[in-house]
């Protein structure tokens, strides 16, 4: 069945997400806020565009992109005036506060996305911008924002995460002894365009054999063994929103080593999602995993993070890593993914999608993680 759901998301309060950040403002010691980085400006004001920039101050926010664009931001565009620029947004949103600032007598600190600008970009930047105006770094400003997501976001998070699930019906109908990786690949990411996905979230992982031993062992030329595991790594968009999901197959009669394999990581992965609630650190979910791996002796072969944040980009704070202390709070949507992997052999890795909850978390993604033998 094919899944209708619109593409501009009208109901998104991005009103509220602007005002949110321009109370933000006078606490990062900033009088305006330059936003380039594109997912960014999409949360805060729908703009779906592969060009443009967002200028906010307590006067009013102003979205600059091309005349391609003129359209699409247009009727795209919620709770800002859109300027069509003859050269580059960036450029376009400086000489707009030129204009404004022509004495250069005032004094106007403007936040600048320091992490998602060139070095060229940001040098480009500050031979326009008019005296008076320091550009300062304004780390992960709006990152922050997005870290929690409202009913909204999660409700079109959840219809990510079970269009995705859906394709695992693909993947065991299609996985087999001497089937390419890639052909599986291929069918999945069919099946999501006929199912309604805008885009696949990243690159489908299909690792099969000793190849499952690759953390993001891409689906490759290499055809599927008579005998391993095949670690399965795939995700959707869907109305702007990522989905992240992974299940470990077996090809052939699963000995008891590979289930004692398995079931270590799954023990590991459940340890993580009980630790999930608010008011915990990311870091003490990572812990949770890590040391049921490190006590079937499996430690050193954990070689990644437990998870991260997902939304409108796949990866995006919080990192749920060894060492992060970022606290947990309801309406954080994040991955829980431990994985072990010995090199030249095979490796297994277990993920779900979570949301944060007033008292733990929900799982959303709804696949079985029995292991599936082929």
């Amino acid at each position: 069945m094919i899944v209708s759901f619109v593409d501009k998301l009208d109901w998104m309060n991005y009103s509220a997400r602007v005002s949110r950040v321009q109370a933000a403002l006078p606490a990062n010691k900033l009088d305006s806020l330059l936003v380039t980085h594109m997912p960014n400006i999409r949360y805060l004001c729908g703009f779906t565009g592969s060009s443009g920039a967002l200028l906010i101050s307590d006067r009013g926010t102003v979205v600059f992109t091309d005349g391609r664009y003129t359209a699409q931001a247009r009727s795209e565009v919620h709770g800002a005036k859109v300027a069509i620029a003859r050269k580059p947004p960036l450029l376009a949103a400086a000489e707009w506060m030129s204009k404004r600032n022509r004495t250069g007598r005032t004094k106007h600190t403007l936040g600048i996305e320091a992490e998602h600008l060139s070095v060229a970009s940001r040098d480009r930047l500050l031979d326009v911008l008019p005296r008076g105006v320091r550009a300062k770094a304004a780390l992960s400003l709006i990152e922050s924002e997005r870290m929690v997501k409202d009913a909204d976001e999660i409700e079109v998070i959840r219809r990510a995460v079970n269009l995705a699930a859906s394709l695992f019906d693909t993947v065991l109908k299609t996985a087999r002894p001497g089937v390419k990786e890639m052909d599986v690949a291929a069918e999945m990411q069919y099946t999501a365009a006929r199912l309604g996905a805008e885009a696949m979230s990243f690159e489908t992982i299909i690792a099969s054999g000793s190849r499952s031993a690759l953390p993001h062992g891409r689906a490759s030329q290499a055809v599927i063994p008579a005998e391993g595991f095949v670690v399965c790594d795939f995700g959707v968009i869907l109305g702007g929103y990522c989905s992240d999901m992974t299940r470990s197959l077996y090809v052939g009669s699963a000995n008891r080593e590979a289930r004692e394999f398995y079931q270590a990581v799954r023990e590991a992965q459940q340890a993580g999602i009980d630790a999930v609630r608010p008011g915990i650190t990311v870091g003490e979910v990572d812990r949770a995993a890590r040391r049921v791996l490190k006590k079937a002796g499996l430690g050193k072969f954990f070689s990644h993070s437990t998870g991260h944040g997902v939304g409108l980009e796949i990866h995006e704070p919080p990192r749920v890593a060894s060492g992060q202390t970022e606290v947990l709070q309801p309406g954080m949507t994040i991955t829980i993914e431990p994985g072990a992997y010995i090199p030249g052999k095979w490796g297994v890795r277990i993920e779900d999608m979570v949301v944060v909850t007033t008292q733990a978390c929900e799982v959303l993604t709804p696949t079985s993680k029995e292991l599936q033998t082929l």
